[in-house]
């Protein structure tokens, strides 16, 4: 059975200020998310997931429809504030989304098989697909996952600090923890730091950080519900609380039920975390599509 990609492209885009999952980069007007959809086609996946908003469905689909039909399989999910709630009711005043581990859990019904999960708007490389490929064909099992680890000095932003994942592994290339590390940036001898309250840290330019690249068992919905169940027992009255795909991973790893593989990638990360990474994404791209990595045009037929 092939496996499936999911597309989290529900979230609003506060920082960058405007929908940026479906804004044009590529020389043919393609978005970073066709990119990803042709590497994980070049891959052998068989269906891709897009989980969106309902109120822009209709845009959505009449932008993505009509280039990947006969390309891919395609499905729709809506992440709904009120989905999945089981004996809880949906609090007055909360209006943000429940965070990605919600979103998987939105898709339960649409996804049968191994999936990949991924941000729609971040690009991650032909290497990634393949070996999210790989793994999701040949080693995931109910006890085990996967998550794509890149080298942080090919996940930094020019115009600003980041927030990434970092991730510590053991000697077998199994995940231990991801630390959250919410500014990141190359300071001006070179090295890269990371700030928090107690001041500012090196880390080390190899060190592998999350970009959100899951491989998953479908058993995943399971443990997600029920610690969905207990997420809310402890932050349904946070009208800001979220639930993330880490929180799950840490208690699936930590409560002896698997292990998660971090499977290591050189590609290079880019994205539009600020809106002057927009050149430099657009320049990347046509780099890669004149070094022949890419066609002109990724949906000519």
């Amino acid at each position: 059975m092939q496996p499936t990609l999911v597309i989290l492209a529900a979230g609003m885009a506060s920082r960058y200020g405007s929908m940026k999952q479906t804004q044009s980069f590529g020389p043919s007007g393609e978005t970073i998310m066709d990119y990803s959809i042709y590497d994980a086609i070049r891959a052998g996946f068989g269906k891709v997931v897009f989980i969106i908003r309902e109120d822009f469905a209709e845009a959505f689909k009449e932008q993505f429809e009509p280039k990947l039909k006969g390309s891919i399989a395609t499905d729709y999910v809506y992440q709904k504030l009120g989905d999945h709630l089981g004996k809880h009711e949906l609090p007055a005043e909360r209006t943000k989304p429940w965070g990605t581990a919600h979103a998987v859990l939105c898709c339960r019904e649409a996804v049968k098989e191994p999936f990949a999960v991924i941000n729609a708007d971040d690009f991650y490389g032909t290497d990634a697909f393949r070996k999210a490929y790989d793994f999701l064909t040949s080693e995931v099992n109910d006890k085990t996952w996967c998550i794509v680890g890149y080298e942080l000095k090919r996940t930094l932003s020019e115009n600003g600090s980041v927030s990434r994942g970092v991730c510590e592994v053991d000697d077998q290339q199994n995940l231990v923890s991801i630390s959250e590390r919410t500014k990141i940036y190359r300071d001006e001898s070179g090295s890269i730091t990371y700030e928090d309250e107690s001041g500012k840290h090196e880390v080390s330019e190899d060190s592998k950080v999350s970009m959100n690249f899951w491989g998953f068992a479908p058993n995943v919905f399971d443990i997600t519900a029920q610690q969905f169940e207990e997420f809310l027992v402890q932050n349904a009255s946070n009208p800001k609380s979220e639930f993330f795909i880490p929180i799950v991973a840490d208690h699936f790893s930590k409560s002896g039920q698997g292990v998660i593989k971090v499977i290591p990638t050189q590609s290079q990360w880019f994205g539009v975390t600020y809106k002057e990474d927009a050149p430099s994404v657009q320049a990347s791209l046509d780099k890669l599509v004149n070094s022949g990595e890419y066609p002109q045009n990724l949906w000519a037929s």
